[in-house]
């Protein structure tokens, strides 16, 4: 099926196919590069993204350097076979910045839409710590220190309680949303990402699959 689907593919003149690489977990754009027959060959067999660079006129496995390597979960064409599109799990920041995506320059924005996400929240909370705004209470946070920290999402976690045993639905998100807002600030002060969650949580769930085929022989 994987080489019929192959076989398909339309590339250019110069031997090429676009590939929109993409976060698996958040489905965010982290770049747009190139592949041939023989970079998209390695993809597949080594699991990893390796591309053509058409400035270098090379292959490139992407974090053979950095070591922000790319483990590919899928690898999709479009319905013209002339694209791809690749998600994958990063091991750290797809651009050569420094930034989680190779877009980050905003050109508009309709500000009456929000892209609100929890890896937004974390990202904001982050920039708290490393600019410390005068002000703002996530900053205050920092100040203090993990003990405050700590404290706090043991408070919160006690309001979650008071508030799911009251059945009191609107009182419950209120106390989740505070102790999810601590929790990511604990996250930032640990260094921990929400990928490293997201990672834990999937094999967690690979794990369970796994069990349960095992149960169902």
């Amino acid at each position: 099926m994987c080489e019929d689907i192959i076989s398909k593919l339309k590339f250019d003149e110069k031997g090429l196919i676009p590939a929109v690489v993409q976060d698996f977990y958040t489905g965010e754009v982290l770049t747009v590069a190139y592949m041939n027959a023989e970079s998209l060959k390695i993809t597949l067999d080594e699991k990893m993204t390796c591309f053509y660079s058409r400035s270098r006129q090379e292959l490139w496995r992407k974090g053979e350097t950095s070591g922000n390597r790319q483990h590919i979960v899928s690898v999709k064409a479009d319905c013209d076979f002339d694209a791809l599109t690749v998600k994958v799990i990063k091991d750290g920041p797809a651009c050569h910045t420094g930034h989680e995506s190779c877009f980050f320059n905003l050109i508009y924005k309709d500000e009456s839409k929000t892209d609100f996400s929890a890896d937004v929240l974390y990202d904001l909370i982050k920039g708290r710590k490393t600019e410390m705004k005068e002000g703002s209470y996530t900053t205050y946070l920092f100040e203090k220190g993990l003990d405050k920290i700590l404290k706090k999402v043991g408070e919160e976690c006690t309001e979650v309680i008071i508030g799911a045993a009251k059945k009191s639905k609107e009182e419950t998100i209120f106390e989740i949303s505070d102790l999810a807002y601590h929790v990511l600030v604990l996250m930032v002060e640990a260094g921990i990402t929400p990928d490293d969650i997201r990672k834990e949580l999937d094999s967690r769930h690979v794990v369970d699959h796994k069990v349960k085929q095992e149960t169902m022989k």
